[in-house]
């Protein structure tokens, strides 16, 4: 795998996954800042930020499983 590929896509997921725990830990430890206070809504958004961060550790765990990090080498065959 092309390594602008494989860090794009572990950035991504690291991204994700970040938002996901500070979504969580938002919703936890300080529910006065959720804009709908709904018992529905906070429901949904637990629901969402859990599957946000399963997701993402499901692509990472894919990307260490099956593709080693690339490097950036410079052939020096022709």
């Amino acid at each position: 795998m092309n390594l602008q590929v494989y860090t794009f896509l572990k950035s991504q997921a690291e991204a994700d996954k970040n938002k996901a725990l500070a979504s969580l830990h938002l919703l936890t430890n300080h529910p006065a800042g959720i804009g709908d206070h709904s018992t529905k809504d906070y429901w949904d958004n637990c629901n969402e930020a859990i599957r946000l961060l399963a997701s993402a550790d499901e692509r990472l765990e894919t990307l260490e499983r099956y593709f080693t990090k690339p490097t950036e080498t410079t052939s020096t065959e022709e």
